[in-house]
Order: structure tokens, then sequence, then C-alpha cells
């Protein structure tokens, strides 16, 4: 029997439609977790860990630079402002008035570090080839030049000293005077990314590329608090009872070089763009926060400096999830006795800044300029989303926190309570086929005077795009609003929301439903096989014969006897087929939308033009029959799937595909003895193959019961139907000797023929 495969695919619908074919079930896309919405895009809107939508804290504009980034911030006395700047090396003044003005401009493109002493002296720190400047009544000076590539952080100590914090050497100066510093302490490392000064007068510095938070009491007296699995401390947030808040990143670094290195290659010819974003997941345990409150900012540090002192918070912040090695940013608690507690991470997104509040922590990230508040119950909220490319810094202020942002480069105030109206932009949904939209229903809780009004759009490109339909026209019934959308595969969905007198609504879930059109399955594989199976037995006895084992005895005196258990008559004395040949057909088949599907399988000759049924409604993808059930000759078989199980009739969908064309040869080929010629110990016969259905393959004889010996066609190759075959032997010990020929073909059906010599 001759197996071979052949693999192509047919598509028959039948009947030409003029409508779509419709799943049956209607799939409903629901979104009610803090997860589901935390995907979409938030325009004045918070999000609870709960997964519940309301109005965010009302946010200004305080200060536009015109720079595509503010890279920090610091308060003076009088609560005035002063923003450093990139990529043209500025420094602004913003009164609290709101009023604004350019106070310096660097020769560097780059000012990554400001701070502001207790006599209101502003101090800015300039990159590459960095340079501090004094900045005083107008005036502005250089003040220190620590020969370093980068001046990445600034610190004003508890006695007026400046700490310079620089890269690419890790050092930190301590300078007193104008040209007077010294070198305070040398970290090894690369880069002093962040410092901060505690409420003890100790010096708080973190560094890059290996993480470590160092606490130095003295000139070259330092203990290491932290050596963190991210490469970067950023921003350190000391407390009055001796705990220290660290954000810990990776790439920040990177990412502000080459700032300051295009920069600084662009500095006469023209702008140079913003910072790049980066869609993210966040990936942590998050709920919803308290009131947005600062503390009291006439607190004064140590030393009488005037900006807000860190303020004290009562209680201790949980851990929410901890995945050192892998996370990409992550929130940590160092306790006063040296303990260290992962308070938040992210495996996409950085974190930028931290601030400690009253009830809550803050801290700003990269996606959209996003700021989280934690809770010291282990709740996370999306306070608001600036819609920015970062929220770099954040900072206190009276009943209100400033972030300043890059991309561009401004100042937003965070108010307490809620704003007036905002908006939320679901992601997109994929429903994986062109798709009848149905209605859109949602849970809220609206007070008198609010509204949420929603609108829908719809696609057939992964992305919004102008192929994309309008946004609908407003949906306001919560309990089943039809949706307008074009039939697409994809759609998206936006909410507005208004609040009144200070009352916010608030969205719980959102449920769109929509009936896929329904996908044909998929035969991806036929394959069909051939295999001997042992028979021992007739499998399918004949009425009245006996199915015991027949055994025939043979005696030394000749006797020949036959036995069975059951006896009904005498039993040939004919040994059963030790083998049969089995035909099986596999094939692999699934359906896109996770049908069940079930199977026809059907045959025809090669000279044959309709489809036999084989076997119906089949749930497994393989079948074995025997294949004397089918006469000699070739076949082909095919194999039809569909998934009219799981569709009413009008919609069932099928795909089908066909074998190669399949050579069952059940018959052996027939050997015929022609001349032979024995003695003196010499044989020569000359015997002939024929088969009908295949070509002959194999050619053996055996001699009195020996082993068999290949021999070759009398042409020299056995590769047709019909072969003469031509066997001489020498050495025949004298007597009489059994020659046994056998003859395969190509279905290894074998012809047997005996010659005795004598």
């Amino acid at each position: 029997m001759k197996i071979g495969m052949r693999q192509f695919a047919c598509a028959a619908l039948g009947t030409a439609l003029a409508t779509a074919l419709w799943s049956s079930g209607t799939t409903v896309w629901e979104m009610n977790s803090y997860t589901d919405f935390l995907r979409g895009r938030f325009d004045g809107v918070s999000l609870s860990r709960e997964g519940r939508l309301s109005l965010a804290p009302k946010v200004d504009t305080v200060f536009s630079s015109d720079q595509p980034v503010i890279w920090s911030l610091a308060q003076g006395p009088g609560g005035v402002l002063y923003a450093a700047t990139g990529h043209r090396g500025r420094v602004y003044r913003i009164d609290p008035s709101g009023s604004s003005s350019l106070l310096f401009t660097a020769d560097q493109p780059e000012v990554f570090a400001i701070a502001v002493d207790s006599a209101g002296a502003v101090y800015a720190g300039t990159s590459p080839d960095g340079k501090v400047y004094r900045i005083q009544d107008g005036h502005a000076a250089e003040y220190f030049a620590p020969k370093a590539k980068y001046i990445w952080s600034l610190a004003v100590g508890a006695d007026g000293a400046l700490f310079v914090g620089t890269g690419d050497q890790g050092k930190i100066y301590r300078v007193t005077a104008p040209g007077q510093g010294e070198l305070y302490y040398d970290s090894g490392q690369s880069h002093i990314t962040g410092m901060a000064v505690d409420p003890q007068g100790r010096l708080l510095a973190g560094t890059e590329p290996n993480g470590i938070l160092y606490r130095i009491s003295a000139k070259d007296k330092a203990f290491v608090l932290y050596d963190a699995s991210l490469p970067e401390i950023r921003s350190i947030v000391p407390m009055t009872d001796g705990s220290v808040y660290i954000a810990a990143l990776g790439g920040s670094v990177a990412q502000r070089m080459q700032s300051a290195t295009q920069a600084s290659q662009g500095m006469n010819g023209g702008d140079v763009t913003g910072v790049a974003t980066t869609t993210i997941t966040v990936e942590a345990q998050a709920g919803p926060g308290g009131e947005i409150k600062p503390p009291d900012t006439k607190q004064a540090r140590p030393g009488g400096l005037a900006t807000p002192a860190a303020p004290q918070v009562s209680t201790q912040f949980t851990p929410v999830v901890d995945v050192s090695g892998i996370e990409k940013s992550a929130v940590y608690r160092i306790n006063p006795d040296n303990t260290v507690e992962t308070l938040w991470s992210s495996k996409e997104e950085d974190v930028y800044d931290l601030l400690v509040l009253e009830k809550q922590l803050l801290f700003a990230t990269d996606e959209n300029g996003r700021i989280y508040g934690l809770t010291p119950d282990r709740r996370v909220t999306l306070v608001a989303e600036t819609n920015q490319g970062e929220t770099t810094r954040l900072l206190p202020s009276e009943h209100s926190v400033l972030a300043a942002t890059a991309n561009m480069g401004r100042i937003f105030r965070l108010g307490e309570g809620p704003g007036t109206s905002g908006s939320y932009e679901a992601p997109v949904h994929d429903s994986g086929t062109a798709s009848r939209w149905g209605g859109l229903s949602w849970r809220a809780d609206v007070p008198a005077g609010c509204s949420l009004v929603f609108h829908t759009r719809s696609g057939n490109s992964a992305k919004p795009d102008r192929t994309w339909s309008d946004w609908s026209e407003p949906l306001t019934a919560p309990s089943s609003s039809r949706i307008s959308s074009p039939n697409a595969r994809y759609i998206q969905w936006k909410v507005e929301m208004a609040g009144a007198g200070g009352v916010t609504p608030i969205l719980n879930s959102v449920t769109l439903a929509y009936l896929p059109q329904n996908s044909p399955p998929v035969v991806r594989s036929i394959n069909v096989v051939t295999q001997a199976v042992a028979v021992n037995q007739p499998s399918k006895p004949t009425a009245g014969a006996s199915t015991a084992p027949y055994t025939v005895t043979v005696t030394d005196s000749g006797d020949t006897s036959g036995s069975s258990s059951t006896s009904t008559g005498t039993p040939t004395e004919t040994l059963p087929r030790a083998s049969q040949q089995q035909i099986t057909i596999s094939w692999q088949a699934d359906d896109p939308d996770g049908d069940k599907l079930i199977y026809n399988l059907y045959f025809r000759t090669e000279d044959e033009s309709q489809w036999l049924p084989l076997r119906s409604g089949l749930h497994d993808n393989s079948l074995t029959f025997d294949a004397d059930i089918l006469a000699d000759g070739k076949y082909f078989f095919r194999v039809v799937a569909s998934d009219r199980e799981a569709n009413p009739p009008a919609s069932a969908r099928e795909a089908q595909m066909t074998s190669a064309p399949v050579l069952i040869d059940n018959t052996p080929p027939v050997v015929t003895i022609g001349t032979v010629r024995y003695s003196g110990g010499n044989a020569h016969v000359e015997f002939e193959a024929v088969d009908a259905a295949s070509s002959l393959r194999r050619c053996e004889y055996s001699l009195d019961a020996a082993e068999w010996v290949p021999m070759e066609a009398a042409d020299g190759v056995i590769d047709s139907p019909r072969e003469k075959f031509v066997l001489d032997l020498t050495g025949v010990a004298p007597g009489e000797h059994l020659l046994v020929l056998r003859v395969a073909d190509s279905a290894n059906n074998n012809g047997l023929a005996k010659v005795l010599l004598k």
C-alpha cells in the first residue's frame, strides 16, 4: 500500500450570502477594575483602587516655560518658585501671583539641579562641563566649577554650605564660598543622582549605576543605607522619625545625558525636541487615596531654612509588591532600624519624584505624566494625569501640590477639591473580527447637578486614525444605549464627566455588547498512514464458527492432530494471519472563535467525481479502519470541519481539506515458476512475479527455512508491476531441498511460491 500526502485549502461557501454570517453568542466587553481602567487615557479624571472613576483634583497651569522640560523645582522665601529647564539652560522665577520672568540663561544647555538657601540665593547646576552659578538680586556669578561633566543634584546643608553632586565621577563637593569647595565624599560610583539633608543635618546621597543610598555624616564618612536592585536612586525624602522614602529606577541618567548631548550639539540650531514617551501597563496593588492636603509649609528645616520641611506621617506605609531584580522602578521605605520595605513597583513605568503629604505619599511617573497616591493602608489611586511626557518634580504648596513636567516644560497646580469636568478615553477593544455592535450600559453614582455622557467610535485599524468613524452622538441611557458606530473589528468609548458644587459623579463599570462575525474553521493539515496490526483470530467470526484458538501439533510418530477447547467439526490445518493492514486518517483543525467542531469524512476513487461518506459526526481528529474495506486503487480522502453545533444553521461555517492520492493495495503479487533444473549440486530456477495494483519492490529466497536472501530482477532493478527473476544456486548438498520465493509489492504485500528441488 503506497501512502502519500498533499495539502491544499478548499473554500466552499455553497451559496453567496449578501450579508455577513454572525455568531450565535453575544460577547461582552466589560471594564470594572483598576487594571481595566488604568490602560485608558485620563483627562481631569482620577481612578481608585476599587476601579472607580471620578473627577480628579482641579488642575491649573501655573507656568509654561516654552521649553521641552523642567528638570528641577525649588521654592524660596515668600512662596517664590524657581524652575530649572532644558535644553537652553534657562532658570525662571515664578511669583505667587503667577507672573514669571527669565532669571538666568547659562552657557550650557541643561540646568539639571537648582537649590535655594535661607537668604534666598539661588544655585543652578549646569551641564555638560558642569558649573554652579549663584544668583542673587538678579545677578548671576560662577560659584563653583568642580571640573565634572554633569551636575545632577544640589542640596543646602544645615549650616548653609552647598553640596554639589556630580557625574561622571560620582563625587560630592561641599562649597562654603565662591570658589571655596572641597571634596566631601567620593562614592566610587559614576553619578550622584539625588541628594537631601535629613533632620539631623546628615547628607543623603543616591547614586548610579549600582543604586546605592549613602548617609554621609562627615567628610569621607558614610554608611550605606540601602543597595537597591535598580541602577539609580532618583528621589530622596527624609522624615523626622528617621525613616527615608526613596524612588529607584533605571535609564534616567542615560536619558538626561542624551538630552544634554543633543542640546549641546544643537545650541545654535533651534529648538530640540523633547523627551519621548513610552506606553506602559502598571502592575501594582492599589486603591483610592485620601484627599490631597499638604503639610504645614511654615515649618522650617534645621538651620533656619525657609523651604518646607518633610512632614511627619503617623501611619507607616505597608508594602504592595516586591519583585526585586525584574521591576523597572520602585518606591521604598527605609525604616529607622534600617529595614527596607518595597511600597510599590512597576515593570514598565518610571518613578521620577516623591512627595509625602499628611494622608498619602504621592509619586510621579512617565506614563502621560501620571501622579499616583499611596495611602498607609496599601491603597493606590491614580490621582491625576497631566498628559505630558513625564511629571519630573512634585512640590508642596499652600493647600495644593505643584507638579513640573517634561514635553512640554510646565508647572501645574493640583487643588484640594475636584474639578468641574473631565473625560476618560477607554483603551481600544479588539473584537477579533468584524462585529455588530449592540448596546452600551454602565453603573454609576450621579449626584444631582452632575452628569455622565458617553460616545463611541469604531474602525478596522488597531490604532484610531482618520479611517475611523467620528465620535458618535451622546449616549445617556445607563441601562442600554444603542451604539450607532459602524460595524468593524475595533471599538472605543469615552465618557465626559461633569460635577457641580465640589461634588463628582462616580463611574463603577461599563459594559459593551457585540455580536462577532462567525469565522469559519480552519483545517490546517490532513495525514493518511497505514500500519500493520497483529491478528491472532478473526475480528468478525462467521455465524456458527468457533472463536477458540486452534492448535496444530505434530508428534514424532508422524500423527497430526488438531485440538480445540470447543470443537464443532474437523478444523483445517491453516494458521491464522499474522497481521492485517489498517488505515489511519488524522487531521488538525481549529476555530478562530473557539467553537466546538464536528467533522465529516469522505472518500472517492481517482476515476470518480462523487464524494462518498466514510464517517459522519466525528468529534475526534482521527479515524482508523481496516484497509481491506476498500478495493485496490487510488483514493482521495476529504475532511469537512463545521461549527454547526455552536451556531444556528443560517450562520454555521465550514472548511475542508483533501488529501493527496492514496494507493490502496491489498492483493499480493502472483509468483509463477518457470524453468527449474537441479543436478550435481547446482540449481537453476526461473520465475515471474506480477502485481495488479502497484510496482514490485523486493524479492528474496530461503533455502530449507534458512534466512531470507535478497536477490535482484533479471534486468537489474525491481521497479515495475511485472518482473522476471533468475536464481542460480551452487554447492547444494545432495538430496531434496525446499526453496521458497517471496516477492513484495509497494504496499508490502508478499506473494510466495515454493519449489521442491530433488
